[in-house]
């Protein structure tokens, strides 16, 4: 049962409680992001970039950039 809470923040080399706050981080900030553009789509003056600068700064944050074990790394590209 264990394994089901661990196996994929193992996959990326985090423990389930880093992985935990990485993954409430991003929610959190595709909830903002959400907000921005949900304004941005009545108020087109308003927000004219946060949106997107919020997505592509979470995107820096994803994929090979952000894995901490190169054995992990390496597993991921093995997939």
């Amino acid at each position: 049962m264990i394994d089901l809470f661990t196996r994929h923040p193992q996959s990326v080399g985090e423990t389930y409680l880093e992985h935990l706050g990485m993954a409430a981080g991003f929610a959190a900030t595709l909830l903002a992001a959400a907000f921005v553009c949900t304004v941005h789509a009545i108020l087109p003056f308003m927000f004219e970039k946060t949106g997107s600068r919020m997505i592509a700064q979470l995107y820096q944050r994803t994929g090979p950039g952000r894995i901490k074990d190169p054995d992990a790394l390496q597993m991921m590209e093995k997939a």
